[in-house]
């Protein structure tokens, strides 16, 4: 069993090899998420990693800030989508655009490359592969970083806008309870169950199924499992190819790296709440259920 499109996922090895290439272009999507549990009414302040990539990045990377240059700064919530015509502009200044072909990668897990993967998807832009196991992985393997700051000049595209890959709380809220839907919690079991307040109300959206995101990546290493392996776990789930599956987590970033997974093993009816549970629960009008 193979990916969909092999291409979208590429290795440290592959990339190695291509650096310096006058068409390719990396760029570094590690955003932190530093947890404040002791307000769960803002259950996370998002910290830009600008002063981490200047220490140590891929060879010739530039930075991707999402909270500062690619979410609505008028959301309450840290990183909501902004006007997709508005977000592809941004994108465009930022150096993404024909010719050439977008790699990303983050430092703390793959789910921060693939939320700025899906955000491209959504506005047209699919010349965009993911390394998998990012900058850790590349690390691991010693080949070598670099310091300082690199810049793109702007590029430009064709931008085709997908509004339905990104959806609201109404949507999801419609789908409750539809046969052949499937909302995919991407968050810890301890959240999922309700055991954790992270989110103010504790639980998760009714009738949803929990596969953690980091299940389906490689404990030590951050790589994504094999196809075969992927799978499985998602039979096992009772997840099929012809659901509609609604994948949600704390804020629309871990939901983005199972959007991917299922993308690339030919689930074709995926969408993404993108402000998740930071929305959600402090909804007191939505329902919410827990194991507690």
């Amino acid at each position: 069993m193979e990916w969909r499109y092999p291409e979208k996922i590429i290795s440290c090895s592959s990339l190695k090899e291509k650096l310096g290439n006058d068409d390719v272009r990396v760029f570094d999507c590690t955003t932190l998420l530093d947890y404040t549990d002791d307000h769960p009414s803002k259950p996370y302040d998002v910290k830009s990693c600008f002063s981490e990539y200047e220490k140590t990045h891929i060879p010739t990377a530039a930075y991707l800030d999402l909270q500062k240059d690619l979410s609505d700064k008028n959301s309450p919530f840290g990183m909501t989508l902004p006007d997709l015509e508005i977000l592809a502009e941004n994108f465009q200044r930022l150096g993404i655009g024909t010719p050439y072909h977008i790699i990303l990668y983050a430092s703390n897990g793959m789910q921060w490359a693939t939320r700025i993967w899906a955000m491209l998807e959504a506005i047209g832009f699919t010349k965009v592969s993911v390394l998998d196991g990012g900058l850790k992985e590349w690390q691991r393997l010693g080949f070598a970083t670099e310091a300082g700051v690199n810049e793109f000049q702007p590029a430009d595209f064709g931008a085709q806008i997908n509004s339905n890959l990104f959806i609201g709380k109404e949507r999801v809220l419609s789908a409750l309870g539809q046969d052949g839907c499937i909302l995919l919690n991407s968050l810890t079991e301890d959240i999922f169950s309700g055991k954790s307040r992270r989110y103010g109300r504790p639980g998760r959206i009714p009738g949803s199924i929990n596969i953690p995101f980091h299940e389906l990546l490689e404990t030590n290493r951050g790589t994504l499992k094999t196809p075969k392996e992927i799978v499985s776990i998602m039979n096992n789930a009772g997840i099929k190819s012809d659901h509609r599956i609604i994948n949600y987590c704390g804020g629309g970033i871990a939901a983005t790296l199972s959007a991917f997974v299922l993308y690339q093993l030919g689930y074709n009816d995926l969408e993404i709440y993108d402000n998740s549970m930071s929305e959600w629960a402090m909804d007191s009008k939505l329902p919410i259920e827990t194991d507690i």
